[in-house]
């Protein structure tokens, strides 16, 4: 069966201008950062941080380049201390944050786990999103289709997906048509631009097993 499925859009909406890239986009595909206290650059995931804040682009590059060329304190007109590995920090935060918001979608009952579980959500039309682990078994996966004009997300580990439901791993997920499950969508896509371009190291055996470690430290 095909992968199918859509990227998520949504209506316009306030643009900013990412400080890396030069380009105006909706805020929705920006990650905001503030100074905090101490004169460091905080992101500031969910936007409400006080203060005047300045956008990056959810991609790794462009989160690389503006800690790398002094962007911020150009931004900012200030000197700024930027937090080392940053676009690991702004990737372990938004992991967290779609972790949570799935588990907020579980308890909702607005999500169920489990290959034949997910099969039945599919058939009856009652799922909008096919949530899959990237190291999940590519035979197992390609047997599950994303919900027509629906969405697909297949950049969380099994151990990642897990957290989200109070299990060791899980490899097959969906979500219902729920408030939070656009929420979801929309963090996990900020996710995608972080994870998708890192390097094969981080994403692979020596790299997950120390990004689950700060996870789990949290």
């Amino acid at each position: 069966m095909t992968r199918g499925g859509r990227d998520k859009t949504h209506e316009d909406g306030p643009e900013r201008k990412c400080i890396a890239t030069g380009e105006v986009q909706p805020k929705h595909g920006l990650i905001r950062f503030v100074l905090g206290p101490d004169g460091t650059i905080v992101p500031d995931l969910a936007g409400k941080l006080p203060g005047r804040g300045v956008y990056v682009a959810s991609s790794r590059a462009a989160l690389d380049r503006a800690a790398a060329k002094g962007l911020f304190a150009r931004a900012l007109r200030q000197p700024v201390k930027v937090p080392e590995g940053l676009s690991a920090l702004v990737e372990q935060m938004l992991v967290r944050r779609v972790v949570d918001l799935i588990s907020l979608t579980r308890k909702s009952g607005d999500a169920v786990t489990g290959y034949e579980k997910v099969k039945d959500w599919l058939a009856k039309e009652e799922a909008t999103v096919l949530i899959q682990a990237e190291d999940g078994s590519a035979r197992g996966k390609s047997k599950l289709s994303t919900p027509y004009g629906g969405d697909y997300i297949g950049w969380l580990s099994a151990d990642e997906l897990g957290m989200a439901f109070g299990r060791q791993t899980v490899i097959h997920a969906a979500l219902g048509a729920g408030g939070l499950s656009a929420r979801v969508v929309e963090e996990a896509q900020r996710l995608k631009g972080i994870r998708i371009g890192a390097a094969d190291a981080d994403r692979g055996g020596r790299g997950r097993p120390e990004r689950m470690k700060k996870l789990n430290e949290r």
